[in-house]
């Protein structure tokens, strides 16, 4: 017969025992005694807790939110990892988004410090089956862009977004290139890297539902991106294409005629400059680091911008003849009073001179009746 003992024993209280107590109770000696007597001494290994999944408490509401923001979240694929891009996959990926990325240029060091898949292939951004497809790129190159893609790799639905500031050519180009089962948004974030850097609260975000479909999957997802801007306090602005290019013609085109005139100017900063010249110091800023194809796009491909150009021709031609105008008008009033009288006796005699042939008349005053009527002037004899 044989029995056992533990040189130390456990005490139960009412919780259950410390895992690290129980661990060194069972690493204490174990005595065996049978009959007839015999005993042998040894040291087990100590007690190990190897599954702990049990002893942890579920945390409904941590999963809950990772179920959220999963259901929240969108497959995006930007086509055009420039600047503005990446200053757009930021955010993107701060707000738990997952970002692909395809650019000419290779940006594969970039997009790994961001947290973001680059590829090279556009045929291998769209076999992952992105849920939106965002263009980046500039707007002489949209076309070209878009052509190059190979539409039958995605799914049938995908949404194609782009990010233009000009939103009429894009629009036609959307509906004339994609395949009818593609929704189509058409967006303008009217802020930059320079405009938004420090945040987005209060700019505004154009956007034209141009064609999206009528199932709920389709609507809650075009819900779903343009959340993305809404979220950090973007002014939400829903507009057409055509009111946002005649808008646009009188606000961002003018913007950026006038930051590269006074870049051309040579506009630079002193020690007394005013409110007002920071401010036309910062529109240089701010429009010296956009590529000149973005201002020739503006132009070219906004039928309204020629109509502002000539406009703005036209106010600064009339501000120059206004003010050359009054200081002609100023200067011809100190130049006949520094003269005084003599002047305009001068001024008198001639004319009477060239209309008399040389003998002054009486003046009108002196050779008025005496009933008040103005006789006739003498006649004057013409010369043989």
């Amino acid at each position: 017969m044989l029995s056992f003992s533990l040189s130390k024993s456990l005490t139960l209280g009412k919780g259950l025992p410390d895992l690290q107590s129980l661990s060194n109770s069972f690493s204490e000696s174990i005595s065996i005694r049978s009959n007839p007597p015999m005993t042998i001494n040894f040291r087990s290994r100590p007690f190990q807790i190897r599954a702990i999944d049990a002893a942890q408490p579920y945390d409904l509401e941590a999963h809950l939110r990772t179920q959220f923001k999963k259901s929240n979240a969108l497959k995006i694929g930007i086509i055009g990892f420039g600047n503005f891009g990446q200053f757009l996959a930021k955010t993107f990926v701060k707000q738990g988004h997952t970002v692909l990325a395809h650019s000419r240029t290779n940006y594969v060091d970039v997009a790994r410090k961001l947290g973001i898949s680059f590829f090279h292939d556009p045929h291998d951004l769209c076999e992952e089956h992105p849920e939106v497809v965002l263009l980046c790129s500039s707007i002489l190159s949209t076309k070209s862009v878009l052509q190059s893609l190979p539409f039958q790799r995605l799914r049938r639905n995908t949404l194609f977004v782009d990010v233009l500031s000009v939103k009429e050519f894009p629009r036609n180009l959307f509906l004339d290139i994609l395949p009818a089962e593609f929704d189509i948004l058409c967006t303008h974030p009217m802020f930059g890297p320079e405009s938004g850097k420090y945040g987005w609260a209060g700019l505004p975000f154009v956007y034209d539902k141009v064609r999206i479909g009528n199932d709920e999957f389709r609507i809650a997802r075009c819900a779903k991106f343009l959340d993305i801007f809404a979220r950090e306090g973007c002014r939400m602005v829903e507009m057409t294409c055509a009111e946002h290019d005649r808008y646009a013609a009188e606000s961002q085109f003018i913007t950026h005629t006038m930051g590269r005139v006074l870049e051309r100017f040579g506009l630079e900063s002193t020690e007394i400059n005013t409110k007002g010249y920071e401010t036309l110091l910062n529109l240089v800023e701010n429009t010296a680091g956009d590529s000149f194809d973005l201002y020739y796009g503006l132009f070219v491909y906004n039928k309204n911008a020629m109509e502002q150009l000539e406009r703005l021709d036209m106010a600064f031609e009339s501000i120059k003849k206004e003010i050359f105008g009054y200081m002609h008008r100023l200067y011809r009033r100190q130049l006949f009073e520094e003269e005084g009288g003599s002047g305009a006796s001068k001024e008198k005699k001639v004319e009477q001179k060239l209309l008399h042939d040389g003998s002054a008349p009486d003046h009108p005053s002196e050779t008025v009746s005496p009933n008040g009527a103005v006789p006739e002037p003498p006649s004057v004899k013409q010369k043989p």
